[in-house]
């Protein structure tokens, strides 16, 4: 038989521990349920931010509108260009193709676009009299049109070879530097193809001739830094700081006490 001492003392022990589980339970509900407010007060925050938008951290956007277009392409075509351009990694000569063709393709593609633009604006558009003229040129030299549908090819087969020459042209050879690497016209090539429309589409937004010198001088210029920041991000080169307090030193030790030097270390050597 358990003696009622013993038998009150664990009653009271077990009461004590039940007391102290129902404030540690009561005070991790009550931490609990402020976390819980903290995040739907972040929530409800988020919330207003999306919806009214947020114009004190979005960048201003530049005076002119030729870069402001250029800084959106930017955003799209940069991260293909490096993309491919890190996977030439078995030297600096094919990186070095890559390079120049992206820029000269650039060059190359906008070449039509802004001499179009520039015939557009010189040319205004024929007037009555000019249209007449034009018709009544047509009708005169019809009879000569007349005479070509009537002329006979007797050497079709060398029209068809020369036709098939013209086909076995490869594109990337046309696209290429002569002298330049391969590998990385190659590369090159498929990379413009991802990135030449979006290059025009940019650039045929823009009629102001101020925003469409911008843009091409600053897409260029672009190009050019960011393939600089790319090859050193491939090829990182850390130069040891220069000391003069190093170099003095190092000037003013006599050979004399080197030697000497190189000798004690040498008798310890031997001691060991």
């Amino acid at each position: 038989m358990k003696n009622p001492e013993e038998v009150l003392l664990r009653e009271t022990i077990r009461d004590l521990f039940s007391l102290v589980k129902k404030k540690s339970q009561k005070k991790s509900k009550n931490e609990e349920n402020v976390l819980r407010e903290h995040i739907r007060n972040l929530i409800r925050i988020e919330l207003l931010l999306e919806k009214s938008g947020t114009p004190d951290t979005d960048p201003a956007p530049h005076k002119s509108t030729g870069i402001n277009v250029l800084e959106d392409l930017l955003k799209k075509i940069i991260p293909t260009i490096e993309d491919d351009f890190k996977l030439l990694t078995t030297d600096a000569e094919q990186r070095k193709s890559y390079r120049a063709h992206i820029i000269n393709a650039t060059i190359n593609a906008l070449r039509p676009v802004e001499a179009n633009n520039e015939a557009g604006e010189d040319d205004p558009g024929l007037n009555e009299e000019d249209e007449l003229e034009e018709k009544l040129t047509i009708k005169v030299g019809s009879d000569g049109d007349s005479d070509l549908d009537k002329f006979i090819d007797i050497n079709p087969e060398d029209t068809d070879a020369e036709d098939e020459e013209e086909k076995e042209v490869d594109p990337r050879d046309e696209f290429g530097i002569e002298g330049e690497d391969t590998t990385g016209r190659n590369m090159a090539f498929t990379t413009f193809k991802k990135i030449q429309n979006q290059i025009i589409d940019a650039y045929d937004l823009l009629s102001n001739p101020e925003d469409q010198e911008l843009f091409v001088d600053y897409l260029v210029a672009n190009e050019k830094l960011y393939f600089d920041k790319f090859q050193d991000e491939m090829e990182p080169t850390i130069e040891e700081p220069e000391s003069k307090a190093y170099d003095t030193a190092k000037q003013d030790q006599p050979q004399e006490d080197v030697l000497g030097d190189l000798n004690l270390q040498e008798e310890i050597i031997f001691e060991f």
